[in-house]
């Protein structure tokens, strides 16, 4: 049987990163729809302020996911759609990798997964601005936090968290040293963004771009296998 997410995590549907978001808008909804009783002019604030709870609920919204049984895969770190497959300079090793890049819009689940088991040798962070994160210089220029992950099998692993036009907050649960495993929910960014994994470059990209994917439960890569082993290169199912 597949391992589940929520293993490693015991967390609740709604994302505990939201709870005050949750309440800031129920108290405020609730507080407009009683004005509307007395007067007319404050229905429609009032069913605006519905509306912005229902979003704020579907955007904390973080349910368990099913981990892959398959050895040797990348899963994905978020869900969202992926906007880069390419052969990329990775600027936190310095190294020549595979480059792949999912963004988040706000609709999305916006918790962040680990995409492969290992140790986290080092983790960087960096302040910086907030451009749309779909664009090519978020990924040096937005505020941005990275891991470098070395799998059991000595592979380099760099996933990179970076904030985007909205998102003002990069939390990240985990720090160098930590052993992880894939699947584990490490951190959470919000109010849309971006994740950047960078692979070594024998590794086979399992998406393409435009196609969307689902934090943990899409196969984002395939390792470069052991000699004699076999390994299926088919794209992973959304």
């Amino acid at each position: 049987m597949p391992e589940r997410s929520n293993d490693f995590y015991p967390h609740p549907w709604l994302a505990r990163e939201g709870w005050f978001f949750l309440a800031l808008a129920a108290i405020i909804a609730a507080l407009l729809t009683v004005l509307a009783c007395y007067w007319s002019f404050w229905d429609w604030p009032a069913a605006l302020g519905w509306l912005v709870f229902v979003f704020v609920v579907q955007f904390f919204r973080d349910p368990a996911r099913t981990i892959p049984a398959q050895d040797g895969v990348v899963l994905c770190p978020a869900d969202g759609r992926v906007i880069k497959v390419e052969k990329a300079h990775d600027p936190y090793l310095n190294r020549d990798a595979l480059k792949i890049s999912v963004f988040m819009n706000v609709f999305n689940v916006h918790s962040n997964r680990i995409p492969v088991d290992g140790r986290i040798v080092n983790a960087w962070y960096a302040p910086g601005r907030f451009f749309n994160a779909a664009l090519d210089k978020a990924s040096s220029e937005n505020e941005r936090n990275a891991l470098h992950i070395v799998t059991e099998s000595r592979e380099d692993v760099t996933c990179v968290q970076i904030a985007g036009l909205i998102a003002r907050r990069i939390l990240c649960y985990v720090k160098a040293q930590d052993t992880v495993k894939r699947g584990q929910r490490y951190g959470f960014i919000r109010f849309g963004s971006r994740v950047d994994v960078y692979l070594p470059l024998d590794a086979s990209a399992c998406v393409a771009i435009g196609q969307k994917v689902r934090a943990t439960e899409t196969v984002l890569a395939r390792m470069r296998q052991p000699t004699g082993s076999a390994g299926s290169t088919e794209k992973s199912d959304v």
